[in-house]
């Protein structure tokens, strides 16, 4: 139970020249077409195993929306094929299936029972429904008068009041607050484990790479990737700067992960290490150690302005902390191709134990898609022990100190 198969899906929309061509299709003999077939998705191809979670990403007009009222069958493929199997919950656009002029409770019921439940079942789980959605005394309001935010509440607690084999969640999550958000995604959590398999589209970066076991990147209604979250994220990352006559290559690192690298190659990395305050190279810290990160940098090109920038990501590629010279107002200016320059960055490696990876970039501002000379994502590795501070949980080490008093 709980299984997507996709295979070859294609779909394609009819166009028609004038407003009487759609008629004369239908009503002349001969049946000959009077349209031409707009392609918006072609030879996509995927299987999401029972329990896996898996986020699909993409520029806007990548088709992710299409993609996923296909397989929630809200539309038809025009060729291929979509299985699933086991009881589907679905969240695509913001309040889909309820009616504005029912009240929130109506619309519970309404939804649930699309969703396969009984009013019977819908009666024992009305208490939680109210309660998850948090939105008080509105329940007995039209949906008219709802916020967005108030209806993606709703939407999301009776799709989750069962918990399904399959549940799909388009960009609907991104309109709640923060608090629940959180909910959301704890009661996934849950449900992942307990055997639901996820399918989830977002621009959250921190959100993909947390929850998801794969990533599918969609590109102009193709797969242009799919595979680990973090090397598909960094090649998404790549494509936003894609109006550049840039170049994109992944390669596989010594640790067995996909290092990406894009630019025009205007300007490029020589060397990259850290070191301790001794000046030997290191890639063993120690917590709270104070430690230089050192960068090489060449021009290519003849470049009117230069900013290096870096992150410190962790081991889901998620960014700890990262900055640039032209945060820090130490951009250079006029670099002449064959100019080499060493930058070194000095700080208290304030982080937990774990593996961490530093990320480059060489840059004309403060971003990467006005001019990415070059993009450098797990440029390089390291590990962070605790050798001589108390024990402490997370990413970051804050050296905090507790005082206590009797009253």
């Amino acid at each position: 139970m709980g299984k997507i198969t996709v295979t070859n899906v294609g779909k394609a929309y009819k166009q028609y020249l004038t407003r009487w061509s759609r008629l004369a299709e239908w009503v002349l003999p001969g049946k000959r077409p009077r349209h031409n077939l707009k392609w918006v998705m072609q030879d996509v191809s995927f299987e999401i195993e029972q329990g896996q979670a898996v986020g699909i990403i993409g520029i806007n007009g990548a088709g992710k929306s299409t993609l996923l009222k296909m397989i929630t069958g809200t539309t038809q493929p025009t060729i291929g094929s979509i299985e699933m199997t086991g009881r589907v919950a679905a969240l695509l656009e913001l309040g889909m299936g309820f009616h504005p002029d029912f009240t929130g409770r109506e619309n519970v019921y309404m939804a649930g029972q699309l969703l396969g439940l009984s009013t019977e079942e819908i009666n024992a789980r009305m208490p939680e429904i109210e309660g998850f959605s948090e939105i008080g005394s509105y329940i007995e309001q039209p949906v008219r008068v709802y916020s967005s935010g108030m209806q993606m509440r709703l939407a999301f607690s009776v799709a989750t009041a069962v918990r399904p084999d399959i549940l799909i969640v388009d960009e609907a999550l991104s309109v709640g607050d923060a608090h629940f958000q959180h909910k959301c995604f704890d009661r996934i959590r849950e449900f992942r484990k307990l055997g639901t398999t996820l399918l989830i589209v977002s621009h959250d970066k921190q959100a993909i790479q947390s929850i998801c076991d794969k990533a599918i990147l969609l590109n102009s209604g193709r797969v242009e990737m799919q595979g680990e979250p973090e090397a598909v994220m960094d090649y998404y990352n790549a494509l936003l700067a894609s109006g550049q006559k840039q170049e994109i290559s992944q390669v596989e690192i010594p640790e067995g992960r996909m290092q990406t690298i894009s630019g025009t190659g205007e300007a490029r990395v020589l060397e990259i290490e850290l070191s301790d305050d001794k000046g030997s190279a290191t890639k063993c810290i120690n917590v709270g150690q104070r430690i230089n990160l050192r960068i090489v940098v060449e021009a290519t090109a003849d470049l009117p302005e230069l900013v290096l920038g870096y992150s410190i990501k962790d081991r889901l590629g998620q960014t700890i902390y990262g900055t640039n010279t032209f945060l820090e107002q130490q951009i250079l200016e006029d670099v002449k191709s064959g100019q080499k320059f060493e930058f070194v960055c000095s700080f208290h490696a304030n982080l937990g134990p774990g593996n961490y990876s530093i990320q480059t970039a060489l840059v004309s501002s403060d971003n990467h898609l006005d001019n990415n000379y070059e993009w450098r994502d797990l440029a390089l590795i390291f590990e962070i022990v605790n050798l001589d501070k108390a024990p402490f949980a997370g990413l970051t080490w804050l050296d905090s100190k507790t005082g206590i008093r009797t009253l």
